[in-house]
């Protein structure tokens, strides 16, 4: 556990096709449902502190109480996925930690240091900032606010994957609006 954040939450992968991957994630690794997001609509998107239009689909399902993220970018527009592999890597990206006490919490980590390289908001309270400190692949801090719609997603997902058979391996994201 972070003596800072609490829990990891999230283990976010970047992969070059995300159809296979989460076949592979189901079919092979057991995991699932997904929840399938072809574009998804990130408001106030920066890096480095200035704006993008990025294009990136997005696949969520739980195992246990961690949610697995996978992503893959579908642009050119600079975010630390497309860094991550132009590095030569794929697979984990990052963890991240949950908060429903987003300016405490980053105010907190940019008290330890940390300063943020990518950021955005996914429907109502629904922020998300990524850490520029990374020691190895996969070490990426985000800090993901969970109140409002996506809080709900997140734990309508992690419902659904609680004694999944199998079926149905991929469904489409719901509206934020109507959860």
């Amino acid at each position: 556990m972070s003596k800072f954040l609490g829990e990891i939450r999230q283990l976010g992968y970047v992969v070059p096709d995300i159809e296979a991957a989460m076949d592979y994630w189901a079919t092979t690794m057991g995991v699932g449902p997904w929840y399938y997001n072809p574009k998804v609509p990130i408001e106030d998107y920066r890096y480095d502190g200035n704006p993008y239009e990025v294009h990136n689909s997005v696949a969520l399902a739980n195992s246990g109480f961690v949610q697995v993220e996978l992503i893959q970018t579908r642009n050119d527009a600079p975010s630390m996925y497309r860094d991550f592999q132009k590095a030569g890597h794929t697979g984990l990206q990052h963890v991240a930690y949950w908060t429903q006490n987003f300016d405490n919490d980053l105010a907190l980590m940019e008290s330890q240091g940390f300063k943020v390289k990518m950021s955005g908001t996914v429907g109502e309270n629904g922020r998300f900032v990524y850490f520029d400190k990374e020691d190895h692949p996969g070490t990426v801090i985000e800090l993901s606010e969970v109140v409002g719609p996506k809080g709900r997603l997140f734990k309508t997902i992690y419902e659904e994957s609680i004694g999944w058979n199998g079926n149905d391996p991929v469904r489409p994201f719901p509206s934020l609006s109507e959860i």
